[in-house]
């Protein structure tokens, strides 16, 4: 049995219109922009120079760098704390304090980085070269890769349970334990989100020594 001609006609027509939306739906998901994964990535340290650029207000428009309490000043809205922040999140904090305060109903802020501060961390304890070693500015280093950059492990060192220390903006202290030496191995399954750990500026890294 067949299906008539205008009946067949009317459901391919049909069939094409679905696969037409699909194609355009996938065509409108586009993959984040490397740049965009970079403001995502990066968070504001003290002393960073930052520009604050608000769309249609170029009176509001700065240069302000961080102080020592993590704050930058602004026309209007005074002093805002940005330390710690990704600059997505500043960008939103800034708009929505121009909101709140009623002087700009729809604000859109933009951030970029005009002068970056030093980005430091300390690598110390079962490592050939204890030091501090410097953060690239917008990617990321695990703690593989800070080991790595000290020559990696003493002949006793205890790489399955290196500690990261961290102070948070809030002050509060982490503690992290990561496994590298079976990231070293090959082993790529983190055993924990602390094995997968991404450093930021100020983060101690410690390696114990191996109990024989």
């Amino acid at each position: 049995m067949t299906l008539p001609t205008r009946t067949f006609a009317c459901w391919f027509a049909a069939l094409s219109l679905l696969l037409g939306a699909a194609g355009a739906a996938r065509a409108q998901i586009t993959p984040l922009k490397p740049e965009s994964r970079k403001a995502l990535l990066y968070t504001i340290a003290i002393t960073d120079s930052l520009r604050v650029s608000v769309f249609g207000e170029d009176d509001l428009s700065r240069v302000s760098r961080v102080d020592a309490r993590g704050m930058i000043n602004l026309p209007l809205i005074g002093e805002i704390k940005v330390y710690g922040f990704t600059l997505r999140e500043a960008e939103q904090a800034i708009a929505d304090a121009y909101r709140d305060g009623r002087y700009l109903r729809n604000p859109q802020v933009t951030i970029n980085v005009e002068v970056y501060a030093i980005r430091e961390i300390s690598v110390q304890g079962q490592v050939k070269s204890p030091q501090r070693v410097v953060l690239p500015a917008e990617s990321t280093m695990s703690v593989l890769e800070a080991v790595t950059k000290c020559g990696g492990f003493t002949d006793t060192a205890k790489g399955t349970e290196v500690r990261v220390t961290r102070i948070g903006p809030d002050g509060k202290v982490k503690v992290f334990v990561v496994d590298v030496d079976s990231l070293i191995k090959g082993k790529n399954k983190a055993k924990s989100e602390d094995d997968s750990l991404l450093l930021l500026p100020g983060d101690i890294i410690y390696v114990p020594e191996r109990i024989i």
